[in-house]
């Protein structure tokens, strides 16, 4: 059987993983920041699992140990979006928004390889998203909401190292932009008012072309940036996908 890990699996593309790796007879650990809702079937949630804080590494792998001896799979979709613009920045935002995207990574992996719990064969996947794409931003988009951006750009180059770091050991790590999503997340900075004309999908859709997606990424793909529903919103249909997927900067 295969031993999932989902970081981040509250609500959204998260929890959405989660139920579809139970559903096709994944083990599945999941965690959530706050209490975790009992566990049932081949689910096992781990609360207080909070990815801003540098203990989440070590407690993680303590709740991990007491019942897997390794970890096929590990999707990090934890996030955090908070609006700001060039006339009102905001310090505690942007730092909440780097530390969770492209600095929690980096411990969460560490103390996994080092605990012995990814081995060779084993499969990071990073949810990024196209915002912090340089060759996709387009002018007529503007500029502001920096820490969301820039901290998916940094999250990409953490991608790219670990890619690196991890290549001996024959652990692949993927950085992939899912989609964009009808979710709460997106709902609450007012993107909702593009989701229609922006082809947005429901977490549920977006898992299932991302386990499609995670079922055929390997080694040759390790240290990449794809999009497995295409770049810009989504426009590849599921129907449409195969491993040729997107490859994106």
């Amino acid at each position: 059987m295969v031993t999932t890990l989902v970081v981040g699996a509250s609500r959204g593309l998260g929890a959405s993983l989660v139920d579809e790796y139970s559903r096709t007879g994944n083990n599945v650990f999941a965690t959530s920041r706050s209490q975790a809702p009992k566990s049932k079937g081949s689910i096992t949630y781990i609360g207080g699992i909070d990815v801003a804080t540098e203990h989440a590494g070590p407690d993680l792998v303590g709740s991990l140990k007491e019942s897997a001896s390794n970890v096929d799979i590990v999707v990090i979709a934890a996030g955090y979006f908070g609006t700001e613009s060039f006339n009102e920045p905001s310090w505690q935002e942007q730092v909440k928004m780097y530390t969770t995207s492209s600095i929690a990574p980096v411990f969460l992996v560490h103390h996994l390889v080092k605990a012995g719990l990814l081995a060779k064969g084993s499969k990071i996947i990073l949810v990024s998203s196209e915002s912090g794409s340089i060759t996709l931003r387009h002018e007529s988009e503007g500029g502001g909401n920096y820490g969301h951006h820039a901290s998916k750009s940094a999250l990409n180059m953490v991608g790219k190292l670990l890619s690196l770091d991890l290549k001996e050991k024959g652990i692949a790590v993927g950085i992939v932009h899912p989609g964009f999503m009808r979710t709460e997340m997106t709902k609450s900075v007012g993107f909702d008012k593009f989701w229609d004309d922006g082809g947005a999908v429901t977490p549920d859709e977006a898992a299932k072309s991302l386990i499609k997606f995670i079922d055929g990424f390997d080694m040759e793909k390790t240290g990449e940036y794809w999009a497995p529903r295409g770049p810009r919103y989504g426009m590849v249909a599921e129907s449409d996908l195969d491993m040729s997927a997107n490859n994106i900067s």
